[in-house]
């Protein structure tokens, strides 16, 4: 008789959990990360998921009503009306730097410069509202106006609460509470989503997101550009700001996860790749605070998903470093042999299924490669197969073969 919905929810968690804890279950889980794939699966546009959550919403069911993956995640589609409020700089997306058609792109510069380090280390509350946001924010730029909280005493707090009359205050202020309306109804659509999901059988691969400590100075505030040259020019000034966004970073992990109650916190690595540092950089920069977020959010019953992006071969045995069974490591690109060599038995594997190959394969090349990772990655449990980064453009049949052969041949004898 076919399972209910209720069975292979708890059946599905109960894999999911166990191939974390590297057990070997009755077979692979087969969960791909699909981004804007479900758009174009449903014949909609970027543009079109960004400005009506319901789109974003359907689109996203049915693709996984159909494929019937083990795992599922939530439309990731910004809200376009919210980034236009603030005027966002961030980011590049439909009708603001890119076609309807395409995913938005990110968009880096030193939105923090150099010589701002000594007031973000002093007062970083003060930095992020009068200096941070205006550069981030068009529509806050007027925040600059305001002076410090620390004006704020006594009779000095009449003056300071005076200057959040000015017009430009005011617009600023008026602008940041639309934003916040807007993305509050998006995440009450994505919570809206993750609960009919449940009911029909799939659990939320993914409760919480946050970003290594290197990576929020580098991707958010200094740039690619600004932080290599810290490492050289004032390395010191850099580590202490790594060291003080990495309590913030721990914090707004556990929050986030225990608010979606989900314990899984994904985050994106986008600087530690083998290209961008040294070994000796890797070691002194990025891997000790990530490490340090990683051991935080594991005391705390959470599982850490590292998602590398980028070629990360030489960082396997400082990956291995972890409590046994308690870790997730997703990889781009890596030597699947060495990383089932030096952290089998340590960590939860998956990703490496090119993306080139799900939008230019066939289903035969697709299962090819399935099979060997499987073969290599699978044996003795542990492994989530998945894509190589998150997936946009790729063939349905792709999919469909990714999928439905790994629940045929990842089978565990």
């Amino acid at each position: 008789m076919r399972k209910q919905p209720e069975e292979l929810y708890a059946e599905r968690v109960k894999r999911f959990k166990d191939t974390i804890e590297l057990k070997e279950t009755d077979r692979v889980v087969v969960a791909p990360l699909f981004q804007f794939f479900p758009v174009f699966h449903a014949g909609y546009t970027v543009k079109d998921v960004m400005y009506d959550f319901s789109k974003a919403y359907n689109a996203a069911k049915e693709t996984i009503l159909e494929f019937d993956p083990d795992m599922c995640i939530g439309p990731l589609a910004y809200p376009g009306k919210a980034l236009e409020l603030l005027k966002y700089k961030l980011l590049k997306w439909p009708g603001h730097g890119v076609k309807d058609d395409k995913s938005y792109q990110f968009v880096e510069d030193e939105y923090m410069r150099s010589d701002d380090y000594d007031h973000f280390l002093d007062d970083p509350s003060d930095f992020m509202f009068r200096k941070y946001l205006p550069r981030v924010c068009g529509a806050l730029e007027p925040l600059t106006m305001t002076t410090s909280a620390h004006d704020a005493t006594w009779l000095g707090l009449f003056s300071y609460v005076a200057m959040f009359g000015q017009p430009g205050v005011i617009n600023a202020l008026e602008a940041l509470t639309k934003a916040g309306q807007e993305f509050l109804a998006w995440y009450g659509s994505l919570g809206k989503f993750n609960m009919e999901m449940k009911e029909l059988g799939y659990p939320n691969m993914v409760g919480g997101f946050a970003f290594a400590p290197f990576d929020v100075i580098g991707d958010t505030m200094r740039g690619t550009t600004g932080i290599m040259l810290d490492m050289y020019r004032q390395p010191d000034k850099l580590l202490k700001a790594i060291e003080k966004v990495t309590p913030w970073t721990i914090e707004t992990a556990i929050n986030s996860a225990k608010a979606a109650g989900n314990p899984v916190v994904m985050f994106a690595l986008h600087k530690g790749a083998d290209g961008f540092l040294s070994p000796e950089q890797y070691e002194t920069f990025y891997w000790p605070s990530l490490k340090k977020v990683m051991l935080a959010l594991i005391d705390e019953g959470l599982v850490p998903f590292i998602y590398s992006e980028g070629e990360y071969t030489t960082r396997l045995e400082l990956l291995a470093d972890v409590p046994k069974g308690k870790v997730i490591y997703h990889f781009e690109r890596v030597d699947i042999y060495k990383a089932k060599e030096i952290l089998g038995g340590i960590a939860c594997l998956t990703g490496n299924v090119p993306n080139n190959l799900l939008y230019t394969g066939t289903p035969e090349d697709v299962k090819d490669y399935c099979r060997e990772l499987i073969d290599v990655w699978g044996k003795g449990g542990g492994f989530i197969l998945d894509a190589a980064a998150v997936i946009d453009e790729a063939k349905a049949e792709n999919i469909k073969a990714m999928i439905d052969f790994t629940k045929e041949y990842g089978v565990y004898k």
